[in-house]
């Protein structure tokens, strides 16, 4: 991954932050600022917060982790990496559950940014279940090889619970549904649960990839299409309407803003968090961008085709 001298990033501003991976998206080069700043614990340490009663965040500035509360036990979502799972210990640790209690560890896909701690938090989560889709578990073998020997190595977990589409975990009186949502990679995965404020049950979801850095062809953002409108649909669903997108990557939804605006909310007002209309907005713009992909893509496509011709 080739790099080059940018300006320094400064605190948690997700709108910063969105600009340095849109120009790594167009350039193909990581800025050199950009790839210090996303391994450094201390410039990308978060403290434990909750947006809901259920849910606490434990995750850094770029990368999140969700935990969520249950009636029996806790599930973890992704496992972060590297010099960033000593701090994802000691966030889980701060919450006051306890390391037995945590039952599932749902992964998103096979990315070491969301697995790379899976075998680290193994040793220490002694009733929990790793969890991911069967392509998820199966694309890790390629990114454990494309990491080895560079400051981001990790090794990975065998495989240890397989979900597909559709399938709910049950955990006390909590539900994860399955939501396979091609498209980042083949293997991506988000999860439907429910989240509470102040008592109040709403429904939220956590979309396992939002960016098109792994494309290897134009079904890939096909794929990435489809799902995007599976999520508006989720969203738009007349029942059981998805309010809230718990994402893993902070700066694509204004996380660390939104959690200063949270921590000023008095008596009767809302929660900046339950808001559907956001989700739909971050759908539209994550749509037009895979547009825009899938038409390099296609071309690409035409023109290998023609040279083999």
């Amino acid at each position: 991954m080739t790099e080059h001298t940018s300006t320094a990033i400064h605190g948690c501003c997700s709108a910063e932050i969105l600009q340095k991976f849109v120009e790594f998206g167009k350039t193909g080069t990581m800025p050199k600022d950009l790839s210090k700043w996303l391994d450094d614990p201390k410039a990308q340490y978060i403290e434990p917060w909750k947006p809901f009663d259920n849910v606490h965040f434990v995750g850094v500035c770029w990368v999140s982790a969700w935990l969520i509360e249950t009636s029996d036990g806790a599930v973890l979502i992704d496992t972060m990496y590297g010099p960033h799972v000593d701090p994802l210990i000691e966030n889980i640790r701060s919450t006051g559950i306890d390391f037995a209690d945590i039952k599932y560890v749902l992964m998103t896909h096979g990315h070491f940014d969301h697995v790379g701690g899976a075998a680290q938090l193994r040793a220490i989560l002694p009733n929990a279940r790793f969890a991911m889709t069967q392509k998820g578990w199966d694309e890790t073998v390629d990114d454990v090889a494309n990491w080895r020997g560079t400051p981001n190595e990790y090794e990975m977990l065998a495989p240890e619970l397989v979900l597909a589409d559709g399938e709910s975990i049950t955990c006390g009186d909590a539900q994860f549904t399955v939501i396979e949502t091609p498209g980042h990679t083949w293997g991506t995965a988000s999860y439907l649960y429910d989240v509470f404020d102040r008592g109040k049950r709403h429904r939220a979801i956590t979309v396992g990839g939002l960016g098109l850095n792994a494309i290897d062809g134009p079904s890939q953002v096909e794929a990435f299409l489809s799902s995007l409108d599976r999520i508006e649909g989720l969203v738009r669903d007349s029942e059981a309407p998805v309010m809230v997108h718990l994402t893993m990557h902070g700066f694509s939804a204004n996380l660390e803003e939104n959690r200063q605006i949270h921590a000023e909310r008095k008596a009767g007002d809302p929660n900046v968090f339950l808001n559907p209309e956001a989700v739909l907005k971050e759908v539209a713009f994550l749509r037009d961008g895979a547009a825009r992909r899938l038409e390099i893509e296609r071309k690409k496509a035409a023109a290998t085709q023609n040279g083999q011709g």
